[in-house]
């Protein structure tokens, strides 16, 4: 499980995470939401060590993230993180974009790589675009990779970091049924999401963040049925 128990974070006098607690157990799917400059992304980021945190601790599996003697780059193996930009090397094919990561970190042969690779893209629904050029895709179609790319390492957990935001809206669908698999198969997920209805749909629980605060988690039902904080009333209002 993914345990984070009072993190706090600032960039410069803005304090962006104010004593976090949450624990995220296997095989949950938990959303969050809340506006902009909320924390949502920065706490992502502080799960997978790419953002060093100011005081608490986050454990993955028992194992301290920001413990000095914790090995991130084997931690991170077991955490995917998928961010709303796709970052694909564009002088790479789609199946060697989602090959390399397991050539250079875990050290797998070509054969087993490619193998996980075509796997991969075979279940994003990407089977037809093994030896095209990132620029080929369309914009879910380079998130669908994208995904992909990060499944390919085997993780134990997934965190998705507005991976619709940058799409349009008709390429929006695609990616969430995407996301929709892999909850429906069990994977332990994290979703920062603008999506209420995926946010409704696929989660087991619903937090919302204002201002650094998580101000409520509950179920989905529970959370966008009767929401108790102020700032989440005013939020959903404005969302619909």
């Amino acid at each position: 499980m993914i345990e984070i128990e009072n993190v706090r974070k600032s960039f410069g006098p803005l304090e962006v995470l104010k004593g976090i607690n949450l624990t995220v157990a296997k095989g949950e799917v938990l959303t969050v939401i809340g506006g902009s400059a909320s924390g949502k992304s920065t706490l992502l980021t502080c799960i997978n060590g790419l953002e060093p945190i100011d005081s608490g601790r986050i454990l993955v599996d028992g194992v301290e993230v920001h413990a000095k003697s914790t090995d991130l780059n084997r931690l991170r193996q077991k955490i995917g993180i998928v961010f709303q930009q796709w970052n694909a090397f564009p002088h790479l094919t789609v199946l060697e974009n989602v090959m390399l990561a397991q050539l250079k970190v875990q050290k797998r042969s070509r054969a087993e790589a490619e193998a996980e690779a075509v796997r991969q893209l075979n279940h994003v629904g990407l089977a037809e675009k093994l030896s095209v050029y990132p620029s080929r895709l369309s914009g879910g179609q380079q998130q669908r990779m994208a995904i992909a790319r990060a499944l390919a390492m085997s993780p134990d957990y997934m965190l998705f970091d507005e991976v619709t935001s940058a799409l349009d809206p008709q390429l929006v669908g695609e990616v969430l049924d995407t996301l929709r698999m892999l909850a429906s198969e069990g994977m332990t997920m994290i979703c920062v999401t603008h999506e209420m209805k995926f946010a409704r749909e696929v989660s087991d629980r619903v937090a919302f963040f204002h201002k650094g605060v998580m101000a409520e988690i509950a179920p989905p039902e529970q959370l966008f049925g009767a929401p108790r904080d102020p700032e989440l009333q005013t939020f959903l209002a404005a969302t619909h």
